[in-house]
């Protein structure tokens, strides 16, 4: 190995280290994605340094433009990390060495890798905290957009994916806004927790150098400092909340895509998929195939795989610091990277679907979804809901076994289930009297789903 490549731990050994075991613990080619926020880790530490008089101004200033010119390497390409790296940091570290000298070596007074791994992790995982609400944001907005153009368009509301009642589309998309904007505050409570600065815990119990934590703090823009060393540089609960947080993301784009899935296919024909965001078949040319939205119910599966990996990972170690961690880069990246681009590529799909209005206004005339209100029909006219849910589902059957669709049943065939009935039961048996005459706090009816649509522009 050579000198430039000497591993910054390594002067206790009288050997080196096994190649072998180099390849097997070198993690540059997962964490040299951290180059930027390492840099910048490190120019606020010696920043701090040279400000408490531990580094000359002078050794800062040649340490902060050598970081600067790496940095620039990394971003072109001509400075290319190597296994034999071990990590980004050595990576760096060695380069800096090349540039400036022994100088190179002062910048890592009083710091240890540990709370410089940490610190770097928590400055990725704040931008990408940024960067999933910047998504969500633009999601949301899409989700208002839809609703407030397809606010009296009525289609079927599911349970148990069985058609249900009649409901307004913009009720539809809402619901999908609720979801996603609780996932925005979750983010929003998690920033609290990673805006932490860990500098100067050290390895773990601190360090005997007047180092100025709230400085370093200061200069990267953290909102607070750590109050207990080992806890800074040992916690991974923010990586585990974080992915938590993009896992319930995911799952609601999962459940989201689901419905676009169906409602796009040829049995419900509820939905078309814009050509741009839909696939065909090498074999069969009549297939239109909502891919997009597949590969989103299936990245799912990742994500989540990455939280149990987490979960897994950090369930046996004890205080403080183990090696083990290092293996939580992969699982935080991959679920960053996927919950940002799946929020924006779900976006761009859903600006792109359109509802089938015709065969949907004429699939809800004449369902049995509008049962439900026959029966509050009946309850009206001071009938206990338990047998007008009784005599309504003698009704139902009926209109099954003769093919007569409920609006179409004769008034006096409607009297032998019920004397209570009379002609006023059609007004109750149209789609769009059932959706608007919904009256409680939060329905789908139309006046209900336009204040719903207010109140989130207001959010947004």
């Amino acid at each position: 190995m050579s000198k430039n490549k000497e591993l910054l731990w390594q002067s206790r050994f009288s050997l080196p280290f096994d190649r072998d075991a180099l390849h097997y613990s070198s993690s540059v080619h997962v964490d040299k994605k951290l180059y930027h926020e390492d840099i910048k880790g490190s120019i606020a530490h010696v920043t701090m340094l040279a400000e408490e008089g531990i580094v000359s101004r002078d050794e800062a200033e040649q340490i902060i433009t050598g970081l600067g010119e790496i940095e620039e390497e990394l971003t072109s390409g001509a400075l290319l990390p190597h296994w034999e790296d071990e990590d980004i940091h050595t990576v760096i570290e060695n380069r800096l060495k090349e540039k400036i000298g022994a100088t190179a070596g002062k910048l890592h007074s009083g710091r240890s890798r540990n709370d410089q791994v940490a610190t770097d992790t928590r400055l990725y995982m704040r931008g990408q905290i940024n960067e999933l609400q910047e998504a969500l944001h633009a999601l949301l907005t899409v989700l208002v957009e839809k609703a407030e153009t397809n606010c009296e368009t009525i289609i079927f509301g599911y349970t148990h994916l069985q058609r249900a009642q009649p409901i307004s589309a913009g009720h539809y998309y809402m619901a999908y806004f609720n979801m996603f904007n609780r996932d925005r505050q979750r983010l929003a409570d998690l920033l609290k927790r990673v805006n932490i600065s860990p500098l100067g815990a050290a390895a773990f119990a601190g360090s005997t150098l007047p180092l100025n934590p709230q400085r370093s703090a200061e200069l990267l823009g953290f909102e607070d400092l750590f109050s207990n060393s080992i806890d800074a540089v040992s916690d991974r609960d923010i990586v585990i909340e974080f992915i938590s947080a993009c896992s319930m993301i995911m799952m609601h784009l999962s459940r989201f895509a689901e419905d676009l899935i169906l409602w796009s296919s040829y049995e419900f024909g509820y939905l078309e998929i814009s050509d741009a965001f839909a696939t065909g078949s090498s074999l069969m040319p009549q297939k239109k195939n909502a891919d997009i939205a597949e590969l989103v119910r299936g990245k799912t599966g990742r994500v989540y795989g990455n939280l149990m990996a987490m979960l897994t990972i950090m369930k046996g170690l004890p205080l403080s610091y183990n090696r083990d961690m290092q293996e939580d880069k992969q699982p935080l990246f991959d679920s960053a990277e996927t919950a940002v681009s799946s929020v924006r590529i779900f976006g761009k799909l859903l600006e792109n679907t359109s509802l089938k209005k015709e065969r949907l206004a004429k699939l809800t005339a004449e369902d049995l979804s509008l049962a439900t209100e026959i029966a509050e029909y009946l309850v009206r006219k001071q009938i206990p809901f338990r047998d007008a849910h009784r005599i309504t589902g003698k009704i139902v059957t009926w209109s099954l076994t003769s093919g007569v669709t409920l609006p179409n049943i004769p008034v006096e065939t409607f009297r032998e289930f019920s004397e209570a009935i009379e002609p006023d039961i059609y007004d109750c048996l149209k789609a769009d009297v059932s959706v608007k005459s919904k009256k409680t706090h939060g329905s789908c009816s139309f006046d209900s789903v336009a204040l719903q649509i207010r109140e989130a522009k207001k959010t947004l």
